[in-house]
């Protein structure tokens, strides 16, 4: 017999999905989705600004005019003719004794989650489910007997440290390594047995004798990996060195790094930045600006500039820490000097630089961990000619409310790009900042 069909749900979207994806209400198949009308009163307070928020918001809000167009969303209306999904506005008249506004106070998430219970109790054939990127309001919507499930769409399944971009193949063939060492790389790729993965990283041993490779996928071949300096910095550890490699390959073209704070992700992408400043026009370090205690920056006192600068500090430190490997009548030295004067170095807030074509150009995400992967596709697609792109970043530290290890754009990069010839990825296990910070990673 036929598998019966399961029966329809309704999803209730909370702002907070809006505002990670403007397409969410696509993304739940056969099933119908309702927005409370309370949502479309948080987004207008969104729709201004040049934040990622404030796009998802307007983006939104163009495709719910789009299909009000010969519509009056009060009603269910089809969504989609192929899955037979529909959607509606739906303004909570709930005149109940033993409502979230009146037990919890009269916030938006609990309209929000009155304008659900209601939903449910009209709905009987169907479940109702609350959609939200907000943990406490799902432990509010399950204490007031609503399913509640956060937004899947995007979230990596696995755990991203388990791609590294780096594999360690023990007793390899000795005369295999002596061969690379000699030839500087090697046709027989059946040392590394089914670990073949197209950039990757390897440390081959045999005993006492070891070599680092690399899985060149132009070539075919597994290329030794040498130490390299760049603008004054030394590789201290094997993952460092891999770094190092992968940002100055040309043929690579995405690069991400990814390991706890003091594991020099970002002087490394800025030194080997500089190391290549003659093949491309300008550098631009940026990362998104996430505010402490969720303070918008425009409280902050002084130009737009002075409100800025305190979050670019950690992008100027590695700048000014990679000038002083140099004295300042060195030629390295006045060389960085002239090349922040021409404008050719530039650090700026990701929000700064949206719009802008992305060619002839080193561009540096930091804090990539803090973007959504709609965020981080539109970076990547707008990659023009001579570009190289490189996020770096802790997936285990995001500083964003409604993104987790698993829903945040690095780790979805990581995610969808491995083993694509134009894209490499690193993760750096050791701290070198000080003995003091490793401590402090290690224990705290």
């Amino acid at each position: 017999m036929p598998k019966a069909k399961a029966p329809k749900k309704i999803f209730v979207l909370d702002t907070s999905v809006i505002l990670h994806d403007h397409r969410s209400i696509n993304h739940f198949e056969e099933h119908d989705v309702a927005i409370p009308l309370m949502v479309l009163e948080e987004l207008d307070n969104f729709k201004r600004g040049n934040d990622s928020k404030n796009f998802e918001a307007r983006e939104f809000i163009r495709i719910i005019d789009k299909l009000s167009e010969k519509n009056t969303l009060n009603q269910w209306i089809t969504l989609d003719k192929r899955t037979g999904s529909r959607i509606k506005i739906h303004f909570s008249l709930d005149l109940r004794k033993d409502t979230a506004e009146k037990s919890m106070g009269a916030k938006a998430d609990h309209r929000i989650l009155d304008a659900a219970l209601e939903l449910k109790e009209e709905n009987k054939d169907h479940t109702t489910v609350l959609v939200t990127k907000d943990i406490n309001l799902r432990i509010k919507a399950k204490a007031l007997g609503l399913q509640a499930e956060d937004y899947e769409t995007g979230k990596v399944k696995i755990e991203t440290d388990q791609f590294k971009g780096i594999e360690t193949i023990e007793d390899a063939d000795p005369d295999i390594i002596r061969q690379i060492f000699k030839d500087k790389q090697s046709e027989e790729l059946g040392v590394l047995g089914d670990k073949v993965k197209n950039n990757q990283f390897y440390i081959i041993r045999n005993g006492s004798s070891s070599l680092l490779g690399y899985y060149n996928p132009v070539r075919e071949t597994i290329d030794r990996v040498e130490k390299q300096f760049v603008y004054g910095i030394k590789p201290k550890n094997a993952e460092q060195t891999f770094a190092i490699h992968a940002l100055l390959n040309d043929d690579i073209k995405l690069v991400s790094i990814t390991g706890v704070a003091g594991t020099g992700k970002t002087l490394l992408a800025l030194a080997s930045a500089l190391e290549q400043k003659n093949k491309y026009h300008q550098i631009v370090l940026a990362r998104p600006i996430v505010p402490l205690s969720n303070k918008e920056i425009g409280y902050l006192p002084g130009s737009a500039q002075d409100k800025v600068n305190p979050y670019m500090a950690p992008l100027w430190d590695n700048l000014s820490y990679i000038k002083n490997q140099f004295k300042e009548t060195e030629k390295k030295y006045q060389q960085i000097m002239l090349m922040q004067e021409e404008g050719r170095i530039v650090v700026s807030p990701l929000a700064f630089i949206r719009g802008r074509s992305l060619s002839d150009m080193i561009f540096i995400i930091d804090e990539a961990q803090n973007l959504t992967p709609h965020e981080v596709k539109t970076i990547v697609t707008r990659a023009g000619e001579n570009a190289k792109l490189v996020f770096t970043g802790d997936v285990r530290q995001i500083d964003t409310p409604y993104l987790d290890e698993h829903s945040n754009g690095l780790s979805y990069l990581i995610d969808k790009l491995q083993g694509q010839s134009l894209y490499a990825h690193i993760h750096l296990e050791k701290g070198e900042r000080s003995e003091l910070a490793n401590m402090a990673n290690d224990l705290l």
